[in-house]
């Protein structure tokens, strides 16, 4: 008896070093589409809940690697402490076992446009869209929940999103209208519709056809029902008329202002004011959060901006 307690004790404690030993993420994630490096910060105390979402992932993955939202849930909680290269090696191997689950791809894909391989979030998004051609749509859990703790994507809204915007970053602004066209014909909520109908109308402006994209913002009104999405929505309603550029940068959201900054450098932009877009493009990439979507997207503008 004492020595299978000894066993056991032992065996604990070793499961419990697994999972409790310090956290330590790889902060050289790869390179910008301007050639800079992207770093993440070290794991900190101010982590502190993040990490223990990790630790509880991973300790979940443990006791069943083989179910597949056991994975999904590592990766994920993997990226939200800034190491995307261990997050996407979690989904390859996952994909090893669940070839045709296309929340793998969906994720994967993600976390390359994070860092900036943007053929290879193609290939896995295309794949994904490819495996829900047919099949019902579903809620996609929210890994960092909203003020009202509603999820307002779903799988497929989430693969079109994530695929048009890496062909906008790639600058095909057909195959991008077509997947935000896409999302926002799955969407059921005013936060998607606003996102989608957001990148569609930059998109058409791109297209040389500002009628179609004014046609967009028909349906856009002040009372939406936006829970999370309100850089977005301001955003329209500031292309609408609605909302004036100086109120729409001074009640910017937590989380929105690379966005919010996006949209009205590109703004400038699509209206022929190329020296003020620029300008803007270049403080958000010099102010900004490098793995934020708007910060993605002045990096492309300003990788292929002519001399």
């Amino acid at each position: 008896m004492l020595l299978l307690l000894v066993f056991v004790f032992g065996c604990n404690q070793k499961a419990h070093k697994k999972v409790t030993k310090k956290v330590q993420i790889d902060t050289l994630q790869g390179r910008s589409l301007l050639g800079t490096p992207l770093v993440s910060e070290q794991l900190k105390p101010l982590h502190e809940k993040k990490v223990a979402q990790y630790k509880k992932a991973l300790a979940e993955y443990q006791n069943d690697s083989l179910n597949a939202d056991k994975v999904i849930w590592l990766g994920r909680r993997m990226a939200y402490l800034g190491d995307y290269q261990k997050a996407i090696d979690i989904y390859t191997k996952g994909i090893e076992t669940f070839h045709d689950d296309p929340r793998f791809y969906r994720h994967r894909g993600h976390r390359f446009i994070s860092i900036r391989q943007l053929d290879r979030a193609i290939d896995d998004l295309e794949k994904a869209a490819t495996l829900i051609k047919g099949t019902e749509d579903e809620v996609e859990p929210d890994g960092i929940p909203n003020r009202l703790n509603r999820p307002v994507s779903s799988l497929h809204t989430n693969i079109y999103y994530h695929l048009g915007l890496a062909y906008y970053l790639k600058g095909n602004w057909p195959k991008a209208l077509e997947h935000f066209q896409n999302c926002l014909n799955a969407t059921t909520n005013d936060d998607m519709r606003v996102a989608a109908t957001h990148w569609l109308y930059m998109i058409l402006h791109r297209m040389e056809s500002p009628k179609e994209a004014e046609k967009l913002l028909e349906p856009i009104t002040e009372e939406m029902d936006i829970i999370e999405n309100d850089g977005y929505h301001r955003l329209l309603l500031f292309y609408k008329g609605l909302l004036k550029e100086g109120a729409l940068r001074k009640n910017g959201s937590v989380g929105a202002s690379e966005a919010v900054q996006y949209g009205i450098a590109h703004w400038y932009h699509y209206n022929g004011n190329l020296e003020k877009a620029k300008s803007l493009y270049t403080d958000l990439i010099e102010t900004g959060h490098w793995p934020a979507f708007g910060y993605i997207a002045a990096e492309a503008e300003l990788s292929r901006w002519p001399d």
